[in-house]
């Protein structure tokens, strides 16, 4: 059995105010294209399908067209809602669409959907578990302690009541921990929103979401396909993709992948203004990508990104490199905020703002406060 796992599509998202649709719309009539040739058994899709809950108009069209494509050709689907999808408007007339083989994780309730997939011998268990917070997880499950999400998961996932002789797939949204985050994800201070791969122990594959990197985390079989797209700079090196499996059989699970080329490109291109612009530089390079700029001038050059964008139209963003900007010491801590719990962040705001360190009963006092807000 051959399925493909994908991820993290954020239809209508906007980069550095530039719209991605036309973009999207490519990449996902070549993922179609691969699909038709290859003939995959299913398509396991890991949430954030949109970029934010209400999508627009033009998002909307792109997941329709694309599930229609799928559809007329025969290729079932699995998909869960993420952080950045509603839920209820994800699986919006999901019973109808499980008639035409588009199976869309509704709003959970304490259930996880399972759906049965045969080809040949082989017959594997996929499961639907959506993105969950722990709030709703305990509003269903009073009885149980719920204290965090890796608790959340455990909790809806040992309610699955699995058989461990037969294959089983999940198909989640989640940051299991240890995973290498890109700057175009969102950042939950103090890695709260971290789950332990452990809660993952009884599925052969776990087809994760969230993370737009490709990577897999404890073993292989637990594993991020990233997006299709590159949605930051962060990920200029990617090598974008689409996950295939290949299941002969119980512990018998092969990954591969097939690359994906988008329509532009996201690049940096470093030197002189003078250096940037002299046609000898981009005459034999794609000046049709979206591009970051880092001027290594030691003096600001005037309309510099507007000059740029007659040769370099898709210029998202120009920074400048040299000795005064690398003597400039900006006072921030972004890059210590997941190692960092939220009373420790808050300990160190306190302390900087008094001079002075909290007191034991303030920090208790801290501590409940945050609990309650993240209760909320």
């Amino acid at each position: 059995m051959k399925l493909f796992h994908l991820s993290d599509l954020h239809l209508g998202k906007r980069l550095n105010e530039f719209s991605m649709i036309e973009d999207q719309d490519y990449i996902l009539k070549e993922i179609t294209a691969i699909i038709e040739k290859e003939k995959p058994d299913g398509i396991l899709i890991a949430g954030d399908v949109y970029d934010r809950s209400v999508p627009s108009e033009d998002a909307m069209r792109l997941w329709d067209a694309f599930l229609t494509g799928l559809a007329k050709m025969g290729t079932p689907v699995f998909a869960i809602s993420g952080n950045h999808d509603s839920a209820i408007r994800l699986a919006d007339h999901g019973e109808i669409v499980d008639a035409a083989g588009i199976h869309l994780a509704p709003v959970y309730d304490g259930t996880a959907k399972c759906f049965a997939l045969t080809d040949g011998a082989v017959t594997v268990k996929i499961h639907l578990l959506p993105f969950l917070k722990p709030a709703v997880v305990r509003s269903i499950f009073p009885e149980e302690e719920i204290s965090d999400y890796t608790d959340a998961c455990r909790v809806a996932i040992d309610r699955m009541d699995l058989d461990r002789e037969e294959i089983n797939v999940l198909v989640s949204h989640q940051f299991v921990t240890g995973a290498e985050k890109c700057e175009s994800e969102e950042i939950t201070v103090g890695g709260l929103d971290n789950v332990d791969a452990a809660v993952f122990d009884g599925f052969d594959y776990v087809a994760l979401g969230h993370i737009h990197g490709k990577q897999s985390i404890g073993r292989e079989t637990v594993r991020y396909c990233g997006t299709p797209l590159k949605y930051s700079f962060s990920e200029k090196d990617h090598e974008k993709s689409i996950t295939v499996l290949s299941i002969a059989g119980k512990g018998q699970i092969g990954i591969g992948e097939i690359p994906l080329r988008p329509l532009h490109d996201l690049r940096e291109i470093r030197g002189t203004y003078e250096e940037l612009t002299a046609r000898k530089n981009y005459e034999n390079t794609n000046t049709e990508d979206y591009i970051h700029a880092i001027l290594t001038d030691e003096n600001d050059v005037v309309d510099a990104a507007q000059k740029l964008r007659v040769i370099y139209p898709r210029l998202m963003k120009l920074t400048y490199d040299n000795k005064r900007t690398r003597e400039q010491q900006d006072v921030t801590e972004a890059e210590n905020v997941e190692r960092r719990t939220p009373i420790e962040l808050f300990e160190a705001f306190y302390e900087k703002q008094n001079n002075a360190p909290m007191s034991e009963a303030q920090r208790t006092f801290a501590m409940e406060c945050i609990a309650s807000i993240w209760e909320a």
